[in-house]
């Protein structure tokens, strides 16, 4: 019967039975795991992170719980784009992130759940937290959360604690399938805030990117320059590179550092230029802190420029 069921499909359909199979396959890729990642710009000094993976547990006892961080810096929501971004491919197809640092909780921002070309979920207010994935994952649908039927009983008069009432508990019910992603609510157009930046790029003898994020135990500067524009400027591993750092139109750096694979190439308390863990072309000092030593930071208004 069932093989019945999947010709009249095929004939119905007019695709090929390759193709068919290819579509259930896609669909089955994206199933929810039951792994549910948490992200806030909450800190741990309070019961509000505890209180989001309370509402998981009691959506569903089998749920995985792990965290991205707590720890984005209050209201930056560039930040937390990057931290998703950076952590979010290397976790399987089917997981379900939730994302809140939410400045603008309780106004008319949506709240949505976005599923990635990759067959990742996030769930996060639409307030540009979904700007890097969305252009690095790529967009496959995304869904407005209904919160009459998505939303933790008898929490309608909570205004202030979306990550709660909405959030980890939309994501639960997700990531443990006791719903579909057809049911998180109405369809959206295939776009979201996007917060604005600029694109690295290589003119006239120069490698100009950003700098959005520290690595910030270290206190490392990471920029998005790739290894593929850096290669353009024809600088070789020990020899330097000059550097200009700006925040909007304000020079903050300008100098000369050694470019080297890792950091025991260089005396301790050396600066260097190398490409961190996701490739990117990074600012460090050998056992100290580039970003504390020269006042350099991290936004969407931070810019770099390399030459040789």
């Amino acid at each position: 019967m069932a093989s019945f069921s999947f010709l009249n499909l095929v004939r119905k359909s007019g695709f090929s039975v390759s193709v068919i199979l290819l579509m259930l396959i896609s669909v089955a890729s994206n199933a929810q795991n039951n792994i549910l990642v948490f992200q806030s710009d909450f800190g741990l000094k309070d019961g509000a992170v505890s209180a989001m993976k309370g509402v998981a547990m009691g959506v569903s006892s089998d749920l995985k719980l792990f965290d991205v961080t707590h720890e984005i810096p209050a209201y930056n929501i560039w930040e937390a784009s990057y931290r998703l971004v950076q952590t979010a491919p290397y976790w399987p197809v089917g997981t379900v992130f939730v994302s809140v640092c939410d400045p603008g909780v309780g106004t008319q921002r949506k709240s949505v759940v976005l599923l990635t070309k990759s067959g990742h979920y996030f769930v996060t207010p639409d307030n540009g937290t979904l700007t890097l994935v969305a252009e690095q994952m790529g967009i496959q649908e995304v869904r407005e959360i209904d919160e009459v039927k998505n939303r933790r009983k008898n929490s309608n008069e909570s205004y202030t604690f979306h990550g709660r009432d909405v959030y980890a508990f939309t994501a639960a019910r997700l990531a443990s399938k006791t719903i579909t992603y057809d049911q998180v609510g109405p369809k959206l157009p295939n776009q979201i805030v996007s917060i604005p930046y600029t694109k690295p790029s290589f003119k006239n003898g120069k490698v100009e990117g950003t700098i959005p994020i520290l690595d910030i135990q270290y206190g490392n500067v990471w920029t998005d320059i790739d290894k593929k524009l850096f290669n353009q400027l024809g600088i070789k591993i020990g020899e330097d590179i000059k550097v200009e750092v700006f925040n909007g139109d304000k020079k903050i750096y300008g100098g000369t550092v050694k470019y080297v694979n890792t950091f025991g190439e260089v005396s301790e308390g050396s600066d260097v230029g190398y490409f961190n863990s996701l490739l990117n072309f990074s600012l460090g000092i050998n056992m100290a802190s580039f970003s504390e030593k020269y006042s350099v930071f991290s936004g969407n208004t931070w810019s770099i420029i390399l030459s040789k």
